[in-house]
């Protein structure tokens, strides 16, 4: 059931919006000089309180080194690639590859996963191997089969040219530019990607539901929503409408979702060493899933009928360290065509077409 959100609660939330005043500055470095402009992100009633980094403050000038970062090939070890080159904002910040390539021309084993309510995930990457967002960002730059890109050599590249010279002292005031600056600058640019327009989400509140969503997505919604015994495909479980579906569902948990019997990626086994967690991984986001494909932690699936397919009827059931939710079924969910079509209905009700679109989010160059 979807619930209203209380006038106390809103009433809150529109308290902690107005007390943010775009005109407020703050020193990156505690002193009195230089002053950089704080960035004001306007809180919607909708969202979760914000929960950004308490020591990484964000301002206008450190989002925007951020931004340049993210879209800037200079990152990687022959300055072709860019962290955007498999983050695409039209596609979600996903990559349209099933795998992504890098700089040797190398494939991974894992599909790029979509951007956006960063803020609010504990792990990082589909293993868990991170924590942090901080820490995430500069795996990738590091990694042989991305960008293959040494830290220190890649902030002596920075520190000699020009435009990284100025905006790192605008944004950290400082001159020597150190790898913590970096991740400080990705991290500010990354938190500000915020998605919560979708078609979904205007259903906060309000009882005339067909009035923005199709009646097939509405019965979707349902599907989605209702365990199994209730006719329901018990999705909610693992993606947990928090608030629907646009945060790494259960703060990113680890699941196997069936997908087979015998491992080869051991996933979340990987970084814990235990064999109860060997073939788990993140439980995605459903925001924006419908222009995220192909879909799994090894893009196996090219559209969502493929997904549907997979849940109504191949899911390997003997398949070790099944998540318990869908062990507790013992068979296949076997939906008809008409309850796959309502599911991918409602998913495309999750598409925030003013994220896919945001200026601020654009290449800057």
């Amino acid at each position: 059931m979807i619930r209203k959100i209380s006038f106390t609660a809103l009433l809150l939330l529109l308290l902690v919006t107005k007390s943010c005043k775009k005109d407020q500055y703050i020193s990156p470095t505690g002193g009195d000089e230089p002053k950089a402009k704080l960035y004001t992100l306007e809180h919607q009633p909708w969202y979760p309180q914000f929960n950004l980094p308490a020591d990484n403050v964000l301002t206008e000038e450190g989002v925007m080194l951020g931004r340049m970062l993210f879209y800037d090939p200079i990152v990687s070890g022959d300055s072709t690639l860019s962290c955007a080159s498999c983050h695409r904002q039209t596609k979600g910040f996903s990559d349209q590859r099933r795998v992504s390539k890098g700089i040797t021309g190398q494939l991974g084993n894992r599909q790029a996963m979509p951007l956006h309510n960063l803020m609010w995930n504990k792990l990082f990457f589909w293993d868990g191997r991170s924590k942090t967002l901080r820490e995430q960002v500069l795996v990738p730059i590091q990694a042989h089969d991305e960008m293959n890109m040494n830290l220190y050599s890649l902030v002596k590249k920075l520190s000699n040219t020009p435009r990284y010279q100025t905006q790192f002292k605008k944004a950290f005031n400082t001159n020597e530019i150190e790898p913590l600056h970096l991740a400080k600058g990705l991290e500010q640019f990354l938190v500000t990607m915020i998605s919560f327009n979708a078609p979904i989400d205007k259903l906060w509140g309000r009882t005339d539901t067909l009035n923005v969503i199709s009646a097939s997505a509405l019965r979707g919604l349902n599907i989605f929503m209702q365990p199994t015994e209730m006719g329901g495909a018990d999705c909610f479980h693992c993606h947990s409408n928090i608030p629907f579906f646009g945060i790494n569902s259960l703060n990113g948990s680890m699941s196997n979702n069936g997908l087979d019997l015998v491992h080869t990626d051991k996933g979340f086994g990987n970084i814990t060493g235990l064999s109860t967690d060997i073939g788990k991984f993140k439980i995605p986001s459903l925001r924006n899933v419908a222009v995220t494909s192909p879909y799994m932690h090894d893009g196996r699936f090219t559209t969502l009928e493929e997904v549907m397919d997979f849940y109504s009827d191949n899911i390997q059931l003997n398949s070790p360290n099944l998540d318990i939710n869908i062990a507790s079924h013992a068979k296949q969910l076997s939906l008809s065509s008409q309850q796959k079509a309502d599911l991918v209905e409602f998913l495309k009700t999750l598409t925030d077409t003013t994220y896919l679109n945001n200026p601020a989010l654009k290449n800057p160059f």
